[in-house]
């Protein structure tokens, strides 16, 4: 196989971490990427994973989600 897992994550998490990135970082990121955010938690997390980098993939950005979820309740 090309993985080593899956790591299922809510999508309460991935956008909560999309709209983290942008907050914090300036970053208009996805909800995917939200999600291979939260994915990267879970697994550095591990007690293997201490003091060990990690490299996460941005897959997309937020231009796509405007009318959905992501946006939900900003411009109020």
């Amino acid at each position: 196989t090309i993985y080593d897992e899956i790591v299922k994550v809510s999508n309460e998490d991935s956008v909560a971490n999309a709209r983290l990135v942008a907050r914090l970082e300036g970053v208009p990121v996805g909800i995917s990427s939200g999600a291979a955010l939260q994915a990267a938690i879970v697994v550095g997390s591990r007690p293997e994973n201490k003091g060990k980098n990690l490299v996460v993939i941005i897959p997309s950005f937020a231009e796509r989600y405007l009318s959905t979820i992501l946006f939900e309740g900003l411009g109020s």
